[in-house]
């Protein structure tokens, strides 16, 4: 079956229509979240596309939770959700709402649908409304309870309201078509009796709306002019629409749905971020190796990364993947030019030139981002010990290798030339020392021209060294194997994080605070993990090395 292509803009083009032709007079969007768990990436495209419709059109955009299922939600979830939204700059100002806010509003207009002869209540199971609702090919059967008189009606819903029927024992449905070929408009149940508490309105009710019946009215009492949804709800919009038209709302919103943004090799599904989360295989819903926004966000990622991959993305009716690599893409470029480029070991050995003063230290001078004069410079102080990568030493190479090896002369970064004269193993045969040479006259800045080396390396100081403990993270999905194994288990990658227990930094890195971010030289971009560092005690997250398999399209 072909696909049929959208541009990127029809919304853009059907707000464009419904404002020339005077359907709206403005624009006003919304993101409604259930609070059941945190946002994931997914999330992020819906907020940021709602939002920017908004900002777009000079319109409002709402936060609002549909918070009209108590058995699964929590305040903890409401709380992440506002932090996730604000964090991607999505301003809703005083706008903050609550679908459980309207539940007065909701009772009336079922009762409305009632005194119209559009609602009864049923005493069919869930089990028995499944049997009599049909199939695709075939029509539904009606209730037994559909012809009730309205007083009758009127008289068991308020009944339910107050309490006096168990869970299960009647529902409100609306009373549209069992012929219907849209399985949503074969009599939905819109309410049910539910003895639960609910985060925000306690034990205050025990009816509580179904989402189609409740969502079409949040948008309507909130003056909503476009209800930008996913494609799973396309085959609602009908309920949708006769919500909104029996209940004779003015200005009655417009749903419009998109694809979801679906990404490759990753874990979104909320019961199995659950499970990871109880077997303890991550620390959290904010864990690095996951996608959920607040796990992002600690791990490095920035808004205007996320805006930049779901500009790349684009907005389509086609179901596609993002490969995962574009979004590591969209944080190198919008890290690059923004932060400093400082030098740390993550496996050190070190260092001694052994013709350097012994007690000397200079300082010397460094640019903190080639790229961006704007950062400015700093001093790093040098001395007759450091540390370098033990990656960086190789006591018999392999051709092309440029780094040190006995006899051979590299530039140490922003320093002098070094050549390597000797090492020390010890009874294992590691390496724990390599022992140098320098030459006073090549010192960087210096404008030496005498001869010319292939190799560069980084280094810190042994001395003045900080610190630090560092995240090494990897998909937690093991992607050769894809994300499910035939049981629905998960194909988890066993070296998803490699802890370094003890890199050591340049001074420059002191006073790093959660969330700061760095480029550490020729190792990738790291941020302050927020959850675990400390002033004395810093740990830094991996948020995506500088190698990149990813080529934007052209």
């Amino acid at each position: 079956m072909e696909e049929k292509t959208v541009s990127r803009n029809f919304i853009e083009q059907m707000i464009d229509k419904d404002l020339e032709e005077g359907v709206y007079e403005t624009v006003h969007t919304r993101f409604p979240p259930e609070p059941n768990g945190y946002l994931h990436i997914g999330h992020a495209k819906s907020i940021l596309l709602n939002y920017g419709l908004a900002k777009k059109y000079g319109g409002k955009f709402n936060l609002r939770f549909d918070d009209t299922n108590p058995t699964k939600e929590k305040t903890e979830f409401v709380e992440s959700i506002k932090a996730d939204v604000e964090w991607l700059g999505a301003q809703f100002e005083d706008r903050l709402y609550f679908a459980s806010d309207y539940f007065q509003q909701m009772y009336e207009a079922a009762v409305k649908l009632i005194r119209k002869g559009k609602a009864f209540v049923c005493d069919l199971s869930a089990e028995e409304i499944r049997a009599y609702r049909g199939t695709l090919t075939e029509a539904g059967k009606d209730s037994p309870y559909r012809n009730r008189s309205v007083e009758e009606n009127l008289e068991l819903f308020e009944n339910m309201k107050n309490g006096m029927y168990a869970d299960g024992e009647k529902v409100l449905r609306a009373k549209i078509d069992m012929a219907s070929p849209n399985m949503n408009m074969r009599d939905p149940v819109i309410y049910r009796v539910a003895h639960m508490s609910h985060h925000n309105t306690g034990d205050q009710w025990c009816i509580y709306p179904m989402y189609d019946f409740a969502h079409p009215i949040e948008d309507a009492i909130e003056h909503i002019t476009h209800s930008i949804c996913t494609l799973e709800f396309e085959d609602h919009r009908p309920l949708y629409d006769w919500v909104v038209r029996e209940l004779q709302y003015e200005e009655p919103p417009r749903q419009i749905e998109f694809a979801k943004m679906y990404l490759t090799n990753v874990v979104t599904g909320k019961r199995y971020i659950k499970r990871l989360v109880e077997e303890g295989i991550v620390d959290g819903w904010d864990d690095p190796r996951l996608v959920s926004i607040a796990a992002l966000r600690r791990r490095g990622f920035t808004p205007e990364a996320l805006q930049m991959f779901v500009e790349l993305c684009g907005v389509s009716k086609s179901q596609s993947s993002a490969d995962y690599a574009m979004l590591e893409y969209c944080i190198r470029e919008d890290l690059k030019l923004k932060r400093p480029r400082y030098m740390a070991v993550l496996d050190p050995v070190k260092l001694i030139i052994d013709n350097y003063p012994e007690g000397q230290v200079e300082e010397l001078d460094a640019a903190n981002n080639l790229e961006n004069e704007a950062l400015g410079s700093r001093k790093i102080p040098f001395s007759r010990e450091l540390y370098i990568e033990r990656e960086d030493f190789m006591e018999n190479p392999p051709k092309k290798y440029f780094r040190l090896f006995p006899g051979n002369e590299v530039r140490l970064m922003h320093a002098y030339f070094v050549k390597c004269e000797s090492f020390v193993k010890d009874e294992s045969g590691r390496v724990t020392e390599i022992h140098c040479t320098y030459d006073p006259e090549t010192k960087a800045g210096s404008g030496f021209t005498g001869r010319k080396v292939k190799g560069t390396i980084h280094w810190v100081p042994a001395s003045q060294a900080i610190t630090a403990q560092v995240r090494l993270y990897e998909n937690i999905i093991d992607e050769e194997k894809g994300v499910y194994n035939e049981d629905g288990s998960l194909n988890l990658n066993p070296d998803s994080l490699t802890v370094v227990e003890k890199a050591y930094l340049e001074p420059a890195f002191a006073g790093a605070k959660a969330y700061d971010s760095f480029q550490f030289v020729r190792n990738g971009f790291f941020c302050v993990d927020a959850k675990d560092s400390t002033k004395d005690n810093l740990v830094f997250n991996r948020i995506v090395s500088l190698k990149s398999s990813f080529k934007l399209p052209r």
